[in-house]
């Protein structure tokens, strides 16, 4: 009776082992996360007029505070651009060019959506100098 449970638990490991291995090896790299969140991005055209129509109490706001629902991901079309460069400067194999660009992009742009990636991007090519 042992050998049976013996035999039934070393058969689950085995049948267990690939499921686990493909689900590590699916994780994928600071660059690819990257590339997939910016081509998600929507790029933000400067407008000269705004229009806005709705029914709000309390203080004035501007319109772009305003939250919209089912708003898109957009990000101003100058930062999408810096940060697409810097992009294309590591998949060149640019590592130096692409640490001024992403230092560049975080000083010109201390707000942005991005300064986050840009960030983990610079450590991450820090790291591997």
């Amino acid at each position: 009776m042992k050998k049976l449970i013996a035999l039934f638990v070393l058969l689950g490991v085995v049948l267990a082992m690939p499921s686990y291995a493909a689900g590590t090896a699916a994780t994928p790299s600071l660059w690819e996360s990257l590339r997939k969140k910016i081509e998600a991005m929507t790029p933000k055209k400067k407008l000269s007029t705004t229009t806005a129509a709705g029914g709000v109490r309390g203080t004035l706001a501007d319109a772009d505070d305003v939250y919209w629902k089912g708003e898109s991901k957009a990000i101003d079309e100058d930062e999408l651009a810096a940060f697409k460069k810097a992009m294309a400067l590591v998949d060149a194999g640019n590592s130096a060019g692409a640490q001024a660009a992403f230092t560049d992009f975080i000083k010109q742009n201390p707000e942005s959506p991005l300064r986050g990636d840009a960030e983990a991007a610079l450590a991450q090519l820090k790291a591997g100098k």
